[in-house]
């Protein structure tokens, strides 16, 4: 009997994979859910999932939460730059409880990518790689929710903004992710690393298009440089920091590092992403 675990499973992603395991035929009582708030894990118990707390930020906890675990996936700290000493702290508590492999969500090229947000990503590539665990990386592109976030304001103004040019992208569906990590963890082998994206290669023009479509109302796509976009959210109430990261985001997006031509998301969940066009639509159905 094998034994999976997933951090951060009351999260979006966490949750999902936690989901997926069981869709994929894993018994609930054979997953360990990672939580760092109990109370919101309900779903999960009477699911017959076991729930364990502990916070990235607590060793402690960490190593009590993991024993008997065999094969964990380690879905990426919510907090840029906390992210590195958090995810040490499971690493180091993985190791202490024998874990044999640690499966972790990364971002795309995370190697070579010149996105500021890989930046932690490679340096926990690189903890990995020395903690001699057996390791899978799961180099996740966009989220399609990330510009589904965007909807509403966009549908309000007739105005979805940026900074990515004509760059293109190939965004996948949360859950699409969360069903390719979960694949993983039942069966890839330590040492695998997988680029994972949609199979749609849209412009900002294109995202800015779907919205229309799907809503029946006028939006376009403003292109705004690198620093005035970030002024943009930061006077829409995002910290200027975490501002700052996503107009960096997408000036990489212009320059293609958000985009690939990799199968892997597809070969893992053995059937292609969800189309962008669904997301939007699902992201429309919710706010009615």
């Amino acid at each position: 009997m094998t034994t999976y675990a997933v951090t951060g499973a009351t999260g979006g992603l966490g949750g999902a994979a936690v989901t997926a395991l069981i869709e994929r035929g894993v018994d609930p009582t054979d997953v360990v859910a990672v939580v760092r708030d109990e109370t919101k894990a309900a779903t999960l118990t009477a699911a017959g999932v076991t729930v364990r707390t502990a916070d990235y930020d607590d060793p402690s906890a960490l190593r009590a939460a993991l024993p008997g675990v065999d094969r964990l996936l380690l879905v990426s700290g919510p907090e840029v730059g906390k992210r590195l000493p958090q995810h040490t702290n499971v690493i180091e508590a993985a190791s202490a409880a024998g874990v044999s492999l640690i499966a972790y969500t990364s971002i795309l090229r995370a190697d070579v990518s010149p996105l500021a947000l890989a930046t932690e990503h490679r340096a926990t590539e690189k903890l990995l790689a020395d903690s001699g665990l057996g390791t899978v990386l799961l180099r996740n592109g966009w989220y399609s929710e990330n510009y589904t976030q965007s909807l509403a304001p966009a549908l309000a103004t007739g105005v979805f903004a940026g900074s990515a040019g004509t760059g293109t992208v190939a965004p996948a569906a949360r859950a699409d992710y969360a069903d390719a990590a979960a694949a993983a963890l039942l069966s890839a082998p330590a040492g695998a690393v997988y680029e994972l994206a949609g199979a749609e290669h849209l412009t900002y023009a294109d995202i800015a298009a779907a919205f229309a479509a799907a809503s029946g109302r006028p939006v376009t796509y403003q292109d705004l440089p690198e620093a005035e976009y970030a002024a943009v959210l930061t006077a829409a109430g995002v910290p200027a920091a975490f501002a700052a990261i996503l107009a960096d985001s997408d000036a990489g997006a212009a320059a293609g590092a958000l985009d690939s031509a990799s199968t892997d998301l597809a070969d893992l969940r053995g059937r292609p992403a969800t189309p962008f066009a669904e997301v939007v639509a699902a992201a429309l159905s919710t706010s009615d």
